[in-house]
């Protein structure tokens, strides 16, 4: 029983660990059309899609996969609470990447839009290998989120 344990502990981590990576363009829309679908109390009104006032967008499920929003925890990546305003390679506590310490970004809403569409052409060398949001409301309500997050 034990070794049965130990498989199917090793293959739930084997799949956490799978939503860091690159997925095809294809599959990141269809998981967040899936994630979107999941909530039920998410509406659109051509502004930061939420459930409830601060709850995190749909599309956010993606980016807690590896990132923490509860201050100095820190998971594959950095936590993301009181990222919005900050230099990139700054928050204290994280191993950053060289080019991410070196690429003197300001985490504001035209940075960070232009960053979540596609992580790995802003910053080459960054350790973050997210393929990117490539819908534009979608990166409006999590850039909307990372706001609230102090």
């Amino acid at each position: 029983m034990t070794s049965h344990f130990g498989a199917a502990a090793a293959l739930s981590f084997a799949l956490a660990l799978s939503a860091c990576g690159s997925p095809p363009a294809d599959k990141a829309s269809d998981t967040a059309s899936t994630a979107a679908s999941a909530t039920p109390a998410a509406t659109d009104t051509g502004t930061a899609t939420t459930a409830a006032a601060g709850a995190a967008p749909a599309a956010f499920a993606q980016c807690a996969a590896c990132h923490s929003t509860e201050k100095g925890k820190m998971g594959v990546g950095p936590s993301l609470a009181g990222v919005y305003g900050t230099k990139s390679g700054e928050i204290t506590g994280y191993a950053f990447s060289d080019a991410m310490k070196g690429a003197n970004l300001t985490w504001d809403d035209k940075t960070l839009d232009e960053y979540l569409s596609n992580p790995m052409k802003m910053v080459p060398g960054t350790k973050m290998t997210f393929a990117g949001l490539t819908d534009p409301a979608q990166r409006k309500d999590v850039i909307a989120y990372l706001k609230t997050l102090k």
